[in-house]
């Protein structure tokens, strides 16, 4: 069943619209292309000159300092916690030692005198705290990576290899 002259001129009309349609949303996407791409030069300076320096600080005052805490209140705990309970236990096990060859031997069962330390109160930060900071600082890192992945220009997602032709009625 062919068409008539009337609705073959019709379909040609809207050919041609459509066809100058396509062209129009060309030129918007070749647009949108540039200020898709400037809008990303403007998000690289503003992580350059704002979300750098302040990442850069809060590191410095904050984490840094965290960390230093820890390191020292670590090696605090080894120093006077660790070390003197080891001591104590090997101080233990040589005078129980001591006590059994006294013993075999038939001399003074007398063991020797230990010394304990008192344990200081806690002081600053613990473990779970700067595990939590670290955590912290890793996942704001990462929403910040995912955030440039998404929002940097990538020109190539927005033309095309080859241009499209109009579509056929």
């Amino acid at each position: 069943m062919g068409l008539s002259r009337k609705r073959q001129k019709e379909l040609r009309q809207l050919q041609g619209e459509a066809a100058k349609l396509w062209a129009a949303q060309q030129v918007v996407a070749g647009e949108a292309v540039g200020v898709a791409r400037e809008a990303g030069r403007q998000l690289d300076n503003f992580r350059r000159e704002q979300v750098v320096p302040a990442v850069q600080d809060v590191y410095e005052h904050r984490v840094v300092p965290a960390v230093d805490r820890g390191v020292k209140f670590s090696r605090d705990v080894v120093d006077n916690r660790v070390i003197p309970a080891v001591g104590g236990v090997i101080g233990s096990a040589l005078t129980a030692w001591d006590i059994a060859n006294s013993k075999r031997a038939g001399g003074s069962t007398a063991p020797r005198a230990v010394v304990t330390v008192a344990p200081e109160p806690r002081k600053g930060l613990g473990i779970g705290a700067i595990i939590a900071l670290v955590l912290g600082a890793a996942a704001a890192v990462g929403v910040l990576v995912a955030a440039w992945q998404a929002l940097r220009a990538d020109d190539e997602l927005w033309v095309a290899d080859d241009p499209l032709s109009a579509p056929e009625a």
